[in-house]
């Protein structure tokens, strides 16, 4: 059973229908190329990230093995007051734009490695292991900081990729579709219209 188009059959919407086809083809295109070069930029941040987070999970060990063992040598009575004060880290931010997203990037984060005269705690017997593992939470602290940008970025640019992997899938798989369907019943109306015609002014 031939299935009715959504337009009328006339060489109008025929023309309308080849012109919007042409139109989603075009727009399908455009945004193939766009998902090739998220898939471009995303694979080449991927490379850093797994360098980055590599590292971070190196250093996790090492820090927590470091605590672990001042844990073990002065119990953790006498780590509890290491921690304090707190500070505030002010960290310097910009914005850009990649590929039309709005990201930020790091302009400028202070050292947050400190001396153990910065740290405000008077060395004692046994305070080497305290002191390494505070040095190694420090550094910890500035890769996870250096790489929190790198990281929403590339969370931005996946879904990016993913909005626009469905809207060719889309246009692809459903609207061109339609409109190739439509197109196609609309010539076949058209064709045996102009048979009928053609046998009535035989006949």
């Amino acid at each position: 059973m031939t299935r009715a188009p959504r337009a009328a059959a006339t060489r109008s919407s025929l023309l309308r229908s080849r012109r919007r086809l042409g139109q989603v083809q075009r727009g399908a295109a455009l945004l193939t190329r766009k998902r090739e070069s998220l898939v471009d930029e995303l694979f080449a941040r991927a490379r850093t990230a797994v360098t980055s987070r590599e590292a971070i999970d190196a250093q996790s060990r090492q820090a927590w093995h470091s605590l672990w063992r001042a844990l073990a040598a002065l119990g953790s009575d006498a780590l509890t007051p290491l921690g304090w004060p707190t500070r505030e880290i002010a960290l310097d931010l910009a914005a850009s734009e990649l590929w039309g997203l709005n990201v930020v990037t790091l302009a400028h984060r202070p050292s947050l490695v400190r001396s153990i005269t910065a740290r405000g705690v008077l060395p004692g017997s046994g305070d080497a292991d305290s002191q390494q593992a505070a040095r190694d939470f420090e550094v910890l602290v500035e890769q996870l900081l250096d790489a929190a940008p790198r990281e929403d970025a590339m969370r931005r640019l996946g879904q990016a990729l993913a909005r626009t992997t469905r809207l060719v899938n889309t246009l692809e798989q459903r609207v061109a579709a339609r409109l190739r369907s439509d197109i196609a019943v609309i010539r076949r109306t058209l064709d045996e219209r102009e048979r009928g015609n053609t046998c009535v002014s035989s006949g």
